[in-house]
């Protein structure tokens, strides 16, 4: 698989592309923001390395533009999988980063291991296409929530609302039967369609990114050491109908930004 390193430290880029290159990546070094969008121009090289990259690891720290401008036009020109890497690690820089196209995020300092565990869950959902979605053939509408599953287009009282893939997907998950609880593990298992403990923080952020763009922060409810499940506006039923939560699941406030729920998968 062809990878795209944006780094501006030759030191750090020359020591993890030669981790990536022992782990079967062809790996190719950008070292500023202009470099890494001229890497998806069209050009004379040869039929190899026209190959499409298959992830993107993005440092945010890049001398001549910031980090969070070249996922933007990166998700304007591909769909390649895009994995932030950065010292940023508070909420908001992560929503903000998926916000505008990421796939991942991983702060530093970072485990190699779990690095390369990220890159193959983007690379692997890639592969092997999206979340299951609802039975519905056309659209679930939940309130003023409307998800069109063939589209996957997502809409709040007609407005549009612009989702990552993954956001997309999560939501369509937990859309396939409001009010039941899905446990973390499910939603990661079939989202992330991995095991891997350390994606429960992603899980977190996706969840604030989706509360904070639908404006519906009451939309989706944790269950503390469980899960979340989706409160349809309204008493709305899902295409299967509505199941029945726990009565002693008990969720925590939704309009604030996600910690750790106890029992959770555990951050590395």
């Amino acid at each position: 698989m062809r990878l795209l390193l944006v780094e501006d430290d030759n030191h750090v880029a020359a020591a993890l592309s030669a981790v990536l290159t022992r782990h079967g990546f062809q790996v190719v070094h950008a070292r500023n923001g202009e470099e890494a969008l001229q890497a998806f121009l069209p050009d004379d090289r040869t039929p190899q390395e026209q190959e499409p990259f298959g992830v993107v690891l993005l440092d945010l720290g890049l001398p001549d533009q910031d980090g969070y401008e070249v996922c933007g036009k990166i998700r304007k020109r591909t769909s390649t999988p895009v994995i932030m890497v950065t010292a940023r690690a508070d909420v908001r820089s992560r929503i903000h980063g998926l916000n505008l196209g990421a796939d991942d995020y991983v702060t530093k300092p970072y485990d190699t291991g779990e690095l390369l565990a990220r890159i193959h869950a983007v690379s692997r959902r890639t592969t092997t296409g999206e979340a299951p979605a609802p039975a519905a053939d056309t659209a679930v509408c939940l309130g003023p929530v409307r998800i069109e599953l063939p589209t996957r287009r997502v809409s709040v009282d007609g407005t549009a609302v612009q989702l990552t893939r993954k956001e997309f997907d999560l939501l369509a998950l937990l859309a396939q039967r409001p009010g039941v609880v899905f446990r973390r593990e499910q939603i990661i298992s079939e989202v992330w369609r991995t095991s891997w403990e350390g994606t429960g923080r992603t899980l977190e952020v996706h969840v604030a990114s989706l509360r904070s763009k639908l404006r519906m922060p009451a939309l989706i409810e944790t269950v503390r050491g469980v899960g979340y499940r989706l409160v349809a506006p309204g008493g709305a039923a899902a295409p299967d109908g509505p199941g029945t939560p726990g009565g002693t699941d008990r969720p925590d406030a939704p309009s604030a930004p996600e910690s750790p729920d106890a029992g959770a998968p555990r951050n590395t």
